[in-house]
C-alpha cells in the first residue's frame, strides 16, 4: 500500500529525531502537504524538507498533535500483528513488575499505541481511546485484548476530553461481557472497590501506586489526613501499614462512601473516617478546629490542564500547599503530589520552600516520587512524565 506523505517544516524533524513521537500541526508544510486533505485516523510517511523519512504516523488534520507516530520506518501500517505485538510486549513488562494483574496495561504512546489506554482489574479491563487513529482500530484491539488474557468483561470509557478534540463522540459501554457496578482491584496488598463506569477517569488511579507505598511506610504509628482522597488510595493504604487513625476528606459524597466500603473491605472502618467538602474548606475548618495531624496528603486534580492555566494553576497549588502545611504536627510529614504535567518539579518544590518561609518552618525533603512502573516515560517526550510527589518533614523553624 502506497502512503500518502506528510512533509514538514525545516527543522521540525529535529525533535521527532532526538526522540519525541509528535507532530504538531504548525510544523507541517501546507504548501506541499495540505493538512486538510488528510482522512483523520489514516497512516502517512512523514518526511522533513529534504524529502528524507522520518517514519510512520497516523495523521487527525483537526487536532493540534495532528501526527502519532506508529514507527521510525517509512510505509508502515497500525496492522493486527503490530498492534497484538505491542499488547505483548506492555503486557510482559506488567507481568514482571506486578504479582496481581492490577495495573495500567497499556499507556499509550510509551507502549507504542498513542491514543491508547488499557487498565486491568484483575479479570476486567477498561479501555480508552483518544485518537482517530485508534478508533478505527478498535475492534482489531478488543479482539486481542480478549484473546491474550480473555477478560470476563471490556468497558469502553470513551469520554475523555481529548476525544472532543480529535472529533471522536463520547461514550461508555460495555464492549464485552459483563461488568459489574463495583469491580475490585489490590494495590500494594490493599484491596479496593472501584465504580469503572461512574468513578473518575478510568476507575482507579495507579499512578501514584509507588507514592503511596512510601506514605504508608512513614505512617506507622502516626494519625493521617487524606485530602482529595477519593476512593482511599492514599489513606487507607496508611491504615493497613498501621496508621493509628485516618481521616479522608473529598468533595464528593460518593467517593467518601466508598472510602468507607474499602475501609470495611479491609478490616480497618475503626480506625477511618471521613470528612466530606470543599477540599480548601475542610483544610481552613480543620485550622479553625485546631486539628493537627502527623502525616498530611494532599493529591489534588490537575490544576493545571493547559500551559495556559499554569499561573492560576501554580497559585492553587502554592495555596493548598501552604494550608496543608499548618496542620502538620512538628516533626510530621507532609505529602504534596501533583497529576499536572505542566506543573515542573522544581516549582513543587519551590512551593514547598516558600510555604516553609512564610509560615516559620523548617522543611526537609526526605523523598521524591513519580509514577509507577505501568506509567513508563519516554526520555525524549516530556508529556509521558506527569506524576510527582514530594515527602517533607515539617518542623519549627529554626
Amino acid at each position: 500500500m502506497t502512503h500518502s506523505v506528510l512533509h514538514l517544516n525545516k527543522g521540525a524533524e529535529k525533535r521527532l529525531r532526538a526522540g519525541h513521537h509528535w507532530i504538531y500541526n504548525n510544523e507541517v508544510d501546507n504548501q506541499k502537504s495540505p493538512l486538510k486533505g488528510f482522512v483523520p485516523g489514516s497512516v502517512v510517511n512523514a518526511v522533513d524538507f529534504r524529502g528524507k523519512g522520518v517514519g510512520s504516523f497516523m495523521i487527525n488534520p483537526h487536532a493540534l498533535i495532528c501526527g502519532r507516530m506508529i514507527s521510525r520506518q517509512q510505509d508502515r501500517d497500525l496492522t493486527s500483528s503490530l498492534i497484538k505485538n505491542r499488547l505483548k510486549q506492555a503486557l510482559a513488562l506488567r507481568d514482571m513488575c506486578f504479582d496481581a494483574p492490577c495495573y495500567r496495561w497499556v499507556y499509550g504512546d510509551s507502549d507504542g499505541l498513542s491514543g491508547l489506554v488499557v487498565d486491568r482489574f484483575h479479570d476486567i479491563l477498561t479501555v480508552q481511546v483518544s485518537t482517530a487513529g485508534m478508533e478505527r482500530q478498535l475492534e482489531v484491539i478488543l479482539d486481542h485484548l480478549q484473546r491474550l488474557v480473555q477478560p470476563t468483561g471490556i468497558l469502553l470509557k470513551n469520554d475523555g476530553k481529548m476525544r472532543t478534540a480529535e472529533g471522536l463522540d463520547t461514550y461508555v459501554r460495555v464492549a464485552a461481557g459483563q461488568v459489574p457496578e463495583q469491580v475490585e482491584l489490590t494495590e500494594n496488598g490493599v484491596r479496593f472497590l472501584a465504580p469503572l463506569m461512574t468513578g473518575q477517569k478510568t476507575g482507579w488511579f495507579y499512578d501514584h501506586r509507588p507514592n503511596r507505598a512510601l506514605a504508608a511506610q512513614y505512617a506507622r504509628g502516626k494519625t493521617v489526613l487524606d485530602v482529595f482522597s477519593y476512593l482511599g488510595g492514599w489513606g487507607l493504604t496508611c491504615a493497613m501499614n498501621g496508621a493509628t487513625s485516618v481521616t479522608c476528606a473529598d468533595v464528593s459524597e460518593l467517593a467518601l462512601e466508598g472510602v468507607m466500603r474499602n475501609a470495611d473491605l479491609n478490616g480497618c472502618a475503626d480506625r477511618v473516617q471521613t470528612r466530606l467538602g470543599d477540599a480548601f474548606d475542610t483544610l481552613d475548618q480543620l485550622r479553625l478546629e485546631k486539628q493537627r495531624f502527623d502525616v498530611v496528603i494532599v493529591d489534588p486534580p490537575a490544576f493545571i490542564a493547559r500551559r495556559k492555566d499554569i499561573e492560576a494553576g501554580e497559585r492553587a497549588y502554592q495555596k493548598l500547599n501552604d494550608m496543608a502545611m499548618k496542620l502538620v504536627n512538628p516533626g510530621g510529614l507532609l505529602v504534596s503530589a501533583s497529576c499536572s504535567m505542566h506543573l515542573e518539579n522544581d516549582r513543587l518544590r519551590d512551593m514547598i520552600r516558600a510555604s516553609a518561609r512564610s509560615l516559620d518552618r523548617h522543611a526537609l525533603i526526605l523523598a521524591e516520587g513519580g509514577q509507577g512502573a505501568d506509567h513508563p516515560v519516554l526520555p525524549a517526550v516530556k508529556e509521558t512524565r506527569y506524576i510527582k510527589a514530594i515527602f517533607a518533614q515539617i518542623s519549627p523553624g529554626l
